[in-house]
């Protein structure tokens, strides 16, 4: 019987385009401009909602660090047109003693608050790191004052270190002690402000040292306790190199909280007595408000800027260098 010859075949994919009707293509790509439509929808939904959170940023955030910025190289009043200046605002602040006093106030309230909450709040949390009775107590009591606004704190220690009437000076008359000025003296304003922000400042330190110290490694600590290490060199050389990154987080958070510092000042001295507590954010709304020199007050604010960079940048410099260190540490 004779064979039949074997029956011609296309390639798929030319057999599927031959087989594609032109209606087909259409509704493809019908469905394809359907899908742009959608996406544009969901797009333009998406925008409409992120909209009102980026007007709030451009409008309190980027804008007025633009305009505060071009404010800064004029002569501006608030009241009548500005004329441009150029260099003269930050000239005239290198020239300041009052620019230079609220400079030097600043770096002695950083240079003693910054150390100080870091070794009270290890301190604390080191103590408080332990399985005692009302220890979860104990925790908020300490971190309670930290949620109490500058402004309570404020007018708390006013009444409290009134030179008159408040209870410190009648507690010291009780243990025979003369009466103190506190914050009406120029020689004690500056470190009673100290120590009230480490009665608030200490809380938050406190609560970072204590989630890390309990993220510290059980194993390390009982590999080190067999090799027969005590609580000194387990402090030293087991918990304090895991530490690390927590300590660079605490200095550069308390250094900005710290040169930022104004509600506490604003509420109990106002810069006085003689200036001595004039820090140089409370210097910029002295400058703007009350002597109405807003160009003045806008290059103090920048000078403050270009230092709160500064350790931002340090602080990245740090972070990207820790991991090795670290590792060497370890070793």
């Amino acid at each position: 019987m004779p064979r039949l010859p074997a029956p011609l075949t296309l390639p798929p994919e030319h057999a599927a385009a031959t087989a594609a009707s032109p209606s087909d293509a259409a509704t493809a790509d019908r469905r394809r401009r359907a899908l742009r439509r959608r996406r544009r929808a969901e797009s333009a939904t998406a925008w409409a909602f992120v909209a009102p959170s980026v007007a709030v940023i451009l409008g309190l955030a980027i804008l007025p660090v633009v305009w505060s910025l071009l404010l800064s190289f004029q002569a501006d009043d608030l009241v009548t047109p500005s004329r441009w200046v150029g260099l003269d605002n930050y000239r005239a602040l290198r020239q300041d003693p009052h620019f230079s006093q609220a400079v030097g106030n600043t770096l002695k309230y950083t240079a003693m608050y910054v150390p100080l909450s870091m070794v009270l709040g290890l301190a604390l949390a080191l103590a408080l790191n332990r399985r005692i009775r009302f220890v979860g107590l104990y925790r908020t009591l300490f971190f309670v004052p930290f949620v109490i606004s500058a402004t309570a704190q404020g007018v708390l220690f006013s009444f409290i270190l009134d030179p008159q009437f408040g209870a410190a000076n009648s507690l010291l008359h009780h243990f025979g002690i003369s009466p103190q000025g506190f914050l009406t003296d120029p020689g004690q304003a500056l470190f009673v402000l100290v120590a009230i922000s480490l009665w608030s400042g200490t809380g938050f330190c406190l609560v970072v040292y204590l989630a890390a110290l309990q993220d510290v490694p059980a194993s390390l600590i009982e590999a080190a306790r067999l090799d027969g290490a005590g609580r000194r060199h387990l402090l030293r050389h087991v918990v304090m190199p895991t530490l690390a990154p927590v300590n660079l987080f605490l200095v550069v958070w308390q250094l900005i909280e710290s040169l930022q510092v104004f509600d506490l000042v604003y509420v109990t001295t106002k810069g006085g007595p003689l200036g001595s507590t004039t820090v140089v954010v409370y210097f910029v709304w002295q400058q703007a408000f009350q002597n109405f020199t807003a160009g003045y007050g806008a290059a103090a604010a920048y000078v403050l800027a270009v230092a709160l960079f500064v350790i931002a940048a340090g602080s990245r410099a740090l972070r990207r260098r820790a991991p090795g260190g670290q590792e060497g540490a370890a070793r």
